[in-house]
């Protein structure tokens, strides 16, 4: 018995582990990204096309040395192939554009914060569309996001933004395709696993944007920071913590690893006002925390109607 429970807790101390490693890399490399665009003249453009191609390589490596030739067995269904490229398109590309573009107009906590509504929007899109009122719990997490955005963007005051316009407008675009990005593979997740999906949605997407700016028009200042901070948003950024929050999943429930990914605006923010001397007061901090109930608030009423 006592081993066990030994077993039992290692078990959810190595998932723990692997949430907040993978959250708190995603939350760092946004602020990675913010340096590379505000300081040493780095094109959003440019890092997005690139950051896919290097990352769907390397995923799809991965999964063709996992699952060999059944890496490719995703292309030979016409329903399959549709909804892969919608997800490339729509899906991958789309919220990586969005996130750094918030970035390049406001900074990394703002950005990250506000893609985090992404959950509230998931929960009002269900709710209208099974054709039923929202629970309690969700009207409150709606509030509190609402409030949360309010305090982040005007600090309070109603007649002034905090923020640029396009970093509001970027920032909401980026929960706007994070609540796409994560009801939409439902399926071919199932079917193929995340590895094989992921990696061609990224490739998808690189190839796609690579006809709008291709790879090798840079625009820039190379540095040995910058070329480090590039390799960190592509392995640091993408590969590993996508490694570690799926791997997570072995050993927690989703809804114990989305309270936990709370921890990557967090960082986001924590990094942004220690290395990049982003000002963030007590109003950005306590629009910051409501906007993160909200998902602890879903997290929970999920789990709850799981266990019901």
């Amino acid at each position: 018995m006592i081993s066990e429970r030994m077993t039992l807790s290692d078990t959810r101390t190595r998932g723990m582990l692997l949430v907040f490693t993978g959250a708190t890399l995603w939350g760092v490399s946004g602020t990675v990204a913010q340096f590379l665009f505000q300081q040493q003249g780095f094109s959003v453009n440019w890092l997005v096309v690139t950051r896919l191609l290097l990352a769907s390589v390397i995923l799809l490596a991965i999964a063709y040395r996992k699952e060999g030739q059944r890496a490719w067995g995703i292309w030979k269904n016409s329903q399959d192939r549709f909804q892969l490229i919608l997800l490339g398109i729509l899906g991958m590309l789309a919220v990586q554009y969005t996130y750094f573009a918030a970035i390049l107009r406001g900074n990394a906590a703002t950005a990250t914060v506000l893609q985090y509504l992404a959950p509230v929007l998931i929960t009002c899109y269900l709710a209208f569309r099974l054709k039923r009122v929202p629970t309690l719990k969700e009207m409150i997490a709606v509030i509190l996001a609402v409030v949360g955005t309010f305090l982040l963007v005007t600090h309070g005051n109603i007649q002034s933004l905090s923020i640029s316009g396009w970093a509001l407008f970027w920032g909401l675009s980026s929960a706007v395709a994070l609540a796409f990005y994560t009801l939409q593979p439902q399926q071919l997740l199932a079917k193929w696993g995340s590895t094989i999906v992921i990696g061609w949605a990224m490739l998808i997407g690189g190839f796609g944007f690579s006809f709008i700016h291709p790879p090798w028009i840079f625009e820039g200042q190379w540095s040995v920071p910058s070329f480090f901070a590039v390799i960190f948003i592509i392995l640091f950024g993408t590969v590993i913590p996508f490694y570690c929050y799926l791997e997570s999943l072995h050993y927690l429930t989703a809804s114990e690893t989305s309270v936990l990914a709370c921890i990557e605006p967090l960082s986001a923010a924590f990094l942004s006002v220690i290395w990049l001397q982003v000002r963030f007061g007590p109003i950005d901090w306590l629009g910051t925390l409501c906007i993160i109930s909200t998902i602890i608030i879903l997290s929970l009423a999920k789990k709850e109607e799981g266990t019901a």
